[in-house]
């Protein structure tokens, strides 16, 4: 289980927006296991808001929202669950939420779905 430091140019722009609006990052880039890792986790208040950031440059194919999948979302649930356990965080304090970014030519258009049920 470890922690990257380097950011994304996306989730720059994600931890920009929570900044913005509020939030205190606490992690990036946490992984339990080989595979499964949360973006960002965040403070609001009194929640730990674990999030997932979601990036495309263009809507050509696909928009960002199509990429969060029933088994992507399993492994973000695993994920939450480890880093509440492990942390002694209580359940009733958490939540999930998903951040889309999608690139136009000169901005971003940035999305905050709060609460997403996984």
């Amino acid at each position: 289980m470890t922690t990257k430091q380097t950011w994304d140019n996306w989730e720059v722009i994600a931890i920009k927006y929570l900044q913005k609006n509020g939030y205190s990052i606490l992690d990036s880039n946490f992984k339990f296991g080989r595979f499964w890792e949360i973006d960002l986790i965040a403070r609001l208040d009194d929640m730990t808001v674990f999030i997932e950031v979601k990036y495309r440059n263009n809507d050509k194919y696909w928009i960002p929202e199509e990429s969060i999948t029933a088994n992507k979302l399993r492994k973000c649930k695993k994920t939450v669950e480890y880093y509440v356990v492990k942390n002694r965080l209580d359940f009733e304090k958490i939540r999930f939420d998903v951040i889309t970014i999608l690139k136009w030519e000169k901005s971003y258009n940035v999305k905050h779905y709060k609460n997403v049920a996984i």
